[in-house]
């Protein structure tokens, strides 16, 4: 019997912080348990375990909303006595019609940890506590919590210390050191809390080396993690001291406010690869972000990423459907951010999530959104569906052949000579005709696209080759010849021979090419020079070229 705390992952390496954190703060004074669950996993198993709980409590979110109440009616169904209680961002707005579930008995709204801790005090007495909505009789009671959560109050408190420590290694480990937005972006739900609190550093630090010890990748949840320059330092300072082989730390930044002591702190001190930055870049267009409530300074945020990209593995994201953002805007901002060349560039279309003024302001822009998690724009008077649909095409052949870095020198290449939005469109339309966007293997995409390449760019020899090295570097072991012919065997095998390469250990692949490859690596620069380009294959290592 007693309370349960879970939550639905997306996947198995995803942690949940909020049911730890609630976990540790209440197991004192109640009879608690935790368990965390994925959304693949069977049903009908999810609802025998939480069956036989008095109380289970859900962490919900945009992407487990459907999942989570499939389970609690399967629950209700083995267990009618069971009640359930749904808490996190996509139950604290319009609650109303998830409250009047039959599957559905509490609702926690906004900061758990308050409401919570004077439910499971007082239950199984159901009196009206102030943060959680309840009914009755099919009337539904709410008092608004005015109180904010202490942060000092985690001081003792580490979420992970109930994990068994093997389990932390794989898994995502999420932490915050602050709760709370500076900005008001109209599509946030961050922006509805503008009151930034700090964790106390000594906290801080204590659960970052307990992570650092045990697991590997860290994730930081603060929305603009670098607003204060001398706290962004001295965490920065701490992972330095205290990390540990295989580390990784990921930070949500704005870029454009990036103090020049912290781009000084980084290029001086923090090591290539430990450090990753996710920073939103959304729109270009000054008109958008205005509508939005949204500031940023491109041309500052461009500037700070290239002084650190040496230093730091940045994840840049775009949002397709903000207001006044018409289709010549979208194309524009897609063509300014890949020129920057990110390790990964996500496209991602504007969702209208519960309590955010740009979903209370759909009408005033004609927006068509689904009603349905995730609540992704349909169409708007700045976009219609079928473009809409054209820009997914877009972003099929994006993380297909950049993300996944199978065309890095080719999409370089292309951006320099034509338009990426135009060729990235086109490849994702082409795909579509000619094979299925969730069906295919490695091989189909290659040749799908070097199909494109040669009907839509017959005449440019350096892309043709271009592609065929990318081909050629994206496996381990030596892979079929296509795309770009080898030296003739005698030749190639006396070009080794007098190189003394070590064909014992290593294959290769010889190509003649018509460019310096090095020049365009290093410097996205051209030099026509008839040339020899040697690739060794390892069978384990990614592939390398040894000589141009």
């Amino acid at each position: 019997m007693g309370i349960l705390l879970t939550t639905l992952n997306s996947k198995y390496i995803h942690s949940n912080l909020a049911i730890r954190l609630l976990y540790q703060l209440n197991k004192e004074i109640a009879d608690l348990s935790w368990k965390e669950f994925t959304i693949k996993e069977p049903q009908d198993a999810i609802a025998r375990y939480c069956a036989d709980f008095e109380v289970v409590a859900f962490s919900v979110y945009i992407w487990n909303i459907t999942p989570t109440l499939e389970v609690c009616q399967k629950i209700k169904v083995l267990n009618p006595s069971t009640k359930i209680m749904l808490g996190g961002p996509e139950v604290s707005y319009e609650y109303e019609p998830i409250i009047m579930l039959d599957s559905v008995d509490f609702i926690v709204v906004g900061e758990g940890e308050i409401p919570f801790s004077r439910f499971v005090q007082n239950f199984p007495a159901e009196e009206i506590i102030p943060g959680i909505v309840s009914k009755k009789n099919g009337q539904i009671f709410y008092l608004p919590n005015t109180t904010d959560f202490e942060l000092a109050s985690l001081e003792t408190i580490n979420p992970y210390i109930d994990d068994d420590p093997a389990d932390l290694l794989n898994k995502v480990l999420y932490v915050e050191t602050s709760r709370g937005c500076p900005y008001k972006c109209e599509f946030c739900l961050a922006s509805l809390d503008n009151k930034v609190r700090y964790l106390p550093m000594d906290r801080i630090k204590q659960n970052l080396d307990y992570l650092m010890q045990y697991g590997r990748v860290i994730k930081f949840l603060d929305r603009t993690f670098n607003v204060k320059k001398d706290f962004t330092i001295e965490v920065f300072q701490f992972i330095l001291d205290h990390h540990q082989p295989g580390n990784i730390f990921q930070f949500e930044i704005t870029a454009d406010i990036l103090h020049p002591d912290i781009i000084q702190y980084i290029k001086e001190k923090v090591p290539k690869g430990l450090f990753r930055f996710e920073i939103g870049i959304q729109t270009v267009n000054q008109v958008a972000n205005l509508e939005v409530n949204r500031k940023q300074n491109f041309f500052k945020t461009k500037d700070v990423i290239h002084q650190v990209r040496d230093k730091i593995e940045m994840h840049l994201d775009l949002i397709v459907g903000l207001p006044f953002d018409y289709w010549n805007d979208v194309k524009n901002s897609i063509e300014e951010v890949f020129k920057i060349f990110p390790p990964e560039l996500q496209l991602g279309f504007l969702k209208f999530l519960k309590g955010t003024p740009v979903r209370e302001k759909y009408e005033e822009h004609q927006y068509v959104f689904d009603p349905n998690p995730p609540y992704q724009i349909i169409e708007s008077k700045y976009l219609s569906r079928d473009e809409l649909y054209q820009i997914t095409q877009l972003e099929f052949a994006l993380e297909a052949y950049w993300n996944k870095k199978r065309l890095l020198h080719t999409l370089q290449y292309v951006t320099i000579h034509y338009s990426i939005f135009d060729f990235l469109l086109g490849l994702g339309i082409y795909f579509e005709k000619r094979s299925d966007y969730h069906k295919h293997t490695l091989l189909q995409i290659y040749e799908i696209a070097y199909e494109y390449i040669l009907h839509q760019f017959p005449d440019d020899k350096i892309l043709h080759q271009l592609f065929a090295i990318d081909y050629y570097l994206q496996h381990k072991i030596k892979p079929k010849i296509l795309f770009m012919e080898e030296l003739p065997r005698a030749e190639k095998n006396q070009l080794i021979e007098t190189l003394q390469l070590n064909h014992h250990q290593f294959r290769y692949g010889v190509f003649s090419i018509d460019f310096n490859f090095e020049t365009f690596k290093s410097l996205l620069e051209i030099k026509l020079n008839r040339e020899l380009l040697i690739i060794q294959y390892s069978g384990t290592q990614a592939a390398t070229v040894i000589r141009t």
